[in-house]
């Protein structure tokens, strides 16, 4: 790291001002802003109950402006993380090591890609820099590794050539070609495929339930409680625990305003599902969905028609709609992959956890190449 930078570990990011934070970001991605963080820690989603502990990462120049941050937190388990360590874990600790406290550099609950070595523009700081640092605080923390997740490519190549291996992954995000409306969207689709989705549309809205979409104080407080209710329906369906508290969705809606979209279907003036998306500079990042009721398409109407409706009516470039569902690609998104980082302290885990992921990387390759190929767009020669 630089000899004129500082590198300091926070506790809590209220105790780095939020202007000061929110500029070493020029996307303005607002997972990783300032109000979505502090969110998180003052509902009580990351803290010692949980077991992220924020150790949030500032760089300092010799006149002490902030030049640079990473979203940090020191763990005991990989849960809420989305991108899997559990069997790098049991092998270490099977072999007498202790694979946790880790170090973990994410956006806690959300896997949402995004910056994570964030730097103010005009400064000249590296990647590099921030990579040192994180270095540098899991070797004085006395933690067994570091992991960058769901970075930015740039990063994730910074990174590698600092020495840290790299993992992919995959998702699904629609690209906005420039469509006036939904139909316009339909008509770059092959017939089958286009038919399908009106097919699903038309049984969704036909269901006997008001859709609408809210964007910032439209979302009440008493909305923001039958969301939790959603929330958990879906969480106890699936998953059998909730990472997010009842708290967090009014103070997440409170400090992050017009950023907040969620689409609510409604029956006799009641909302009985929901899904919650953020919306950035160029993207809406779809997150949190579900229903008291049950109605055919529903999900498919909510979580992905509604949001190419609302991108496309904003003008917005991308709907990355989180991680997992290959029905997704059905209804126009594609496989794109994710970008994680990761430092390991032991030689011998970390040789082994390398060799791993280079097969890993060849297959995740491949299955994009073969999930491509079921995209529903036309193609030359399609009615």
């Amino acid at each position: 790291m630089p000899s004129e930078l500082t590198l300091s570990l926070h506790p809590r990011i209220a105790d780095i001002p939020a202007e000061e934070w929110d500029a070493c970001d020029e996307t303005a991605n607002p997972f990783t802003s300032h109000a979505f963080l502090l969110a998180l820690e003052e509902s009580g989603c990351t803290g010692p109950r949980t077991g992220w502990l924020p150790q949030h990462l500032a760089l300092r120049d010799a006149s002490g402006a902030l030049v640079a941050v990473a979203p940090a937190y020191v763990k005991g388990h990989s849960y809420g993380e989305y991108v899997f360590d559990h069997a790098w874990a049991r092998a270490f600790e099977n072999a007498g090591g202790d694979y946790y406290p880790k170090f973990q550099v994410a956006v806690p609950f959300s896997p949402v890609p995004g910056p994570r070595l964030m730097v103010r523009p005009g400064t000249g700081v590296p990647h590099s820099a921030l990579a040192q640092g994180l270095a540098q605080a899991t070797e004085a923390l006395k933690l067994s590794s570091c992991h960058v997740t769901f970075c930015t490519r740039e990063e994730w190549e910074a990174l590698g050539e600092a020495g840290w291996l790299q993992r992919l992954g995959v998702q699904y995000h629609w690209t906005n070609e420039g469509y006036e409306s939904f139909d316009e969207f339909l008509g770059a689709l092959a017939s089958r495929k286009r038919k399908a989705i009106r097919r699903e549309r038309r049984d969704a809205q036909s269901a006997g339930l008001t859709l609408r979409t809210l964007r910032g104080a439209e979302i009440t407080p008493e909305i923001w409680r039958r969301f939790h209710k959603f929330y958990r329906s879906t969480t106890d369906r699936k998953w059998g625990s909730a990472y997010l508290t009842a708290r967090f969705w009014p103070l997440m809606g409170e400090r992050m305003g017009d950023r907040v979209v969620l689409m609510v279907a409604e029956r006799d003036g009641v909302p009985v599902a929901g899904a919650l998306n953020l919306m950035g500079q160029d993207a809406l990042y779809g997150r949190n969905w579900g229903s008291l009721v049950e109605a055919p398409f529903l999900h498919f109407e909510l979580c992905y028609y509604q949001a190419l409706d609302f991108a496309i009516e904003h003008g917005l470039k991308r709907v990355e709609a989180g991680a997992q569902g290959e029905h997704k690609i059905q209804r126009g998104y594609r496989p794109v992959p994710t970008y994680s980082a990761h430092l390991i302290a032991h030689s011998g885990l970390r040789r082994a956890v390398a060799d791993s992921l280079r097969h890993e990387r060849a297959a995740i390759e491949e299955e994009m190449a073969e999930l491509d190929a079921l995209s529903p767009y036309r193609r030359a020669g399609d009615d």
